[in-house]
């Protein structure tokens, strides 16, 4: 077995990618480049509001922007963390 390994091809698809995941042996190809997605399956049934500093708010959506994500989901995320980190 070589120690050069594939790139990953793209897909046009969700099915596509399925089809590949599902039938091809993945220790063929160069994973080194994933990066860890969290799925939010949990409804969202109450809200909140805050008033907080332009300045902070700016630095959050900077840094969920960053990040690749919308910054609600940055900010719900951040509470998630805080409450289930074991002191």
């Amino acid at each position: 077995m070589s120690d050069s390994k594939q790139p990953l091809p793209g897909f046009r698809s969700d099915a596509e990618a399925e089809d590949f995941v599902e039938n091809a042996d993945l220790t063929q190809y160069d994973l080194s480049g994933g990066q860890p997605v969290r799925y939010e399956f949990k409804s969202k049934d109450a809200n909140i509001s805050m008033r907080v500093p332009r300045q902070l708010l700016d630095a959050v959506k900077a840094r969920a922007q960053r990040e690749g994500i919308p910054y609600q989901r940055f900010i719900r995320r951040m509470l998630e963390e805080a409450v289930s980190s074991r002191k």
